[in-house]
């Protein structure tokens, strides 16, 4: 992955962009079958909520002529899940882990391994805070993310359940 991608904290200004992003890949999961995300969710609401909260992050790289462009989110959360405390399952440790939700890359960049580099680039912070484990979730019929935590060394966990449903829930140690 090109070394010039920088990941930083998102900024609100930047939630134009970054719906812009989520919409692209509610649209790929749509034509794809999945019905993860196909209800509104993530909304502008989130996306500044995450923002507001210090847990948006964005991985960007330096534009044609100059200004860095916003090609993947994810919301960021070192603080836990509460839906994680009753999975049906076993997590693979008890130790504080780091979060990855609302994790979507720009069409233009799809195949270049941009997913992957944003978790890794969060493994890396939180490594740096001194945390040792990785969870995520995803819906079952989610194939591009369940593929992509298969490549980066995600364990199946067993599934948790939201509002909207259950999910997949995976850890990685990190």
């Amino acid at each position: 992955m090109d070394n010039e991608l920088i990941f930083r904290q998102a900024q609100s200004c930047e939630t134009d962009r970054i719906m812009q992003i989520i919409r692209q890949a509610q649209a790929r999961m749509h034509a794809a079958g999945s019905r993860q995300w196909q209800d509104g969710y993530p909304a502008p609401g989130h996306i500044s909520a995450d923002i507001g909260r210090n847990r948006g992050y964005v991985l960007c790289k330096p534009g044609v002529e100059g200004p860095l462009s916003v090609i993947a989110y994810g919301a960021v959360v070192f603080d836990g899940e509460p839906a994680y405390d009753a999975i049906d399952g076993q997590w693979l440790t008890d130790e504080p882990y780091v979060l990855v939700h609302r994790i979507a890359v720009a069409d233009g960049e799809r195949g270049r391994g941009v997913a992957a580099e944003f978790l890794h680039r969060v493994e890396t912070l939180a490594q740096e805070r001194g945390v040792k484990a990785f969870r995520i979730d995803t819906n079952f019929d989610n194939q591009t993310m369940l593929r992509l935590l298969e490549r980066t060394g995600f364990t199946y966990c067993g599934k948790v359940v939201y509002r909207s449903g259950e999910r997949l829930a995976y850890e990685k140690r990190i």
